[in-house]
């Protein structure tokens, strides 16, 4: 079993920055593979960073490139997502999850942090 517990949202005005933390206990041996999702009231999880830990190569969808960045502290077992210039449309609740591999898909993750809330005023 691998544990996520995620930290770092708040509520910030347009424009400015966060860092999310997600530190992670348990087998950690077993995931090769970490990212952060977010979710909307009514909506499905949308993967916005990952990360492969054995090589620390990031990944992002086009929507996010440029702001969003994925970053990992092994020695922490700790992965952050720093979020910058950020947009109303950033509002929601921030996932942080861990596998043996690297997917868009949410539903194919195994482990999963409790969330962490990002609110953004214009």
């Amino acid at each position: 079993q691998v544990q996520l517990v995620e930290s770092g949202g708040g509520s910030v005005q347009a424009g400015g920055s966060l860092r999310l933390s997600c530190v992670a206990s348990g087998y950690t041996s077993n995931y090769l593979c970490m990212g952060w999702f977010r979710q909307t009231p009514g909506k499905g999880r949308e993967g916005v960073a990952l990360i492969r830990t054995a090589s620390g190569e990031a990944s992002y969808p086009n929507s996010v490139k440029g702001r969003f960045t994925i970053s990992q502290e092994i020695a922490k077992n700790t992965v952050y997502l720093q979020i910058d210039s950020l947009k109303p449309e950033d509002t929601a609740t921030y996932y942080c999850a861990a596998d043996r591999y690297c997917t868009w898909s949410a539903s194919l993750w195994s482990y999963w942090g409790q969330g962490t809330q990002v609110t953004v005023s214009s």
